[in-house]
């Protein structure tokens, strides 16, 4: 019976372990350090397809020193804007913002015209034609006499 036990919980304490590792991990990394970042470097921004926005250069953390991340261009989101990575200081530590979409509130949607029906004659097709609508049918267009 102790053995049936010992392997019943080695057998859901694997389970659980399993499920664990399989949830996506959902915290968010947050960098803080003591050593402000170098100023901001000069990138040329280039010539954007529609559709992409820029996202600048930014100084990143890695390991024990800042190092450059250079601009590029994200697919853009409507009704939102790219807010670039960014160091903010509290006191004596710089805490490292990610970038990221907000929403933006000047954002205004555009409305498309609607596409406009061709205009129906009620089967009258003489006017096309030159005819006028006042002719008889079976008569030709009126004419000079």
């Amino acid at each position: 019976m102790n053995t049936h036990n010992a392997l019943r919980n080695l057998l859901l304490s694997s389970l659980l372990a399993a499920s664990a590792a399989a949830l996506p991990a959902l915290a968010q990394v947050s960098i803080n350090i003591s050593i402000a970042p170098p100023a901001l470097r000069y990138e040329p921004v280039p010539v954007i397809a529609t559709g992409y926005v820029w996202a600048p250069g930014y100084w990143a953390w890695h390991d024990d020193r800042h190092i450059w991340v250079r601009g590029r261009t994200i697919a853009q989101r409507t009704g939102y804007r790219w807010e670039p990575e960014r160091w903010e200081q509290r006191g004596s530590t710089y805490y490292q913002q990610a970038g990221r979409w907000a929403p933006d509130a000047n954002y205004r949607p555009v409305k498309e015209p609607k596409a406009q029906k061709p205009k129906h004659n009620n089967g009258r097709h003489n006017e096309a034609r030159g005819h006028n609508k006042d002719d008889k049918p079976g008569k030709g267009p009126k004419h000079d006499r």
